[in-house]
């Protein structure tokens, strides 16, 4: 897929433009990888991962009244763990040793979040996907939000209807 092929392209660059990058990851934001290059890291799982993060940061910059989300960053004893927003529909992680320069990370990582996000907006388009010889049902596409009114890490949901309350009639005795 030359969506892949391009993202990775990107991912190669970021680790020269940012020393001590030692991996980085561009998924969907429900945790789909697109490519990755991230050696002795499970990349479904950090992908997986990712997208539950998103989930609970866009939950906290709503709560707090922030905005949308852009850029979320996790500080372990053995580095960082930076995930950008790369358009509505991708995202971008970043695995970093902990003596990495955090400005010139988020610098990197912003810049390679948008150029992501143009090379899905151009590669990927409707029907495209990975799941592309699965068509949705019909139902789940009515009852979902269009992407662009959802927020980032966020997934369509359908809520069943349930039937209102209706008082039972009284009887005069």
């Amino acid at each position: 897929m030359a969506v892949e092929t391009d993202v990775l392209d990107e991912l190669r660059r970021l680790r020269t433009r940012i020393p001590r990058l030692t991996g980085s990851l561009a998924a969907t934001v429900d945790g789909l990888v697109l490519a990755h290059d991230v050696p002795d890291t499970e990349p479904e799982g950090l992908a997986a991962l990712t997208a539950a993060a998103l989930g609970v940061a866009h939950r906290m910059t709503d709560a707090a009244a922030r905005g949308d989300f852009r850029e979320l960053l996790v500080r372990g004893s053995g580095g960082y763990v930076a995930t950008y927003a790369a358009g509505a529909t991708a995202v971008l992680t970043l695995l970093a040793e902990d003596r990495v320069n955090v400005g010139r990370l988020h610098l990197e990582g912003r810049r390679g979040g948008a150029r992501i996000a143009d090379l899905v907006a151009t590669h990927v388009g409707p029907g495209t996907g990975r799941h592309a010889d699965r068509p949705a049902p019909a139902e789940h596409l009515a009852a979902a939000p269009p992407a662009t009114a959802r927020p980032i890490g966020t997934l369509p949901v359908r809520t069943p209807q349930r039937p209102t309350h209706q008082p039972r009639p009284q009887t005069g005795i």
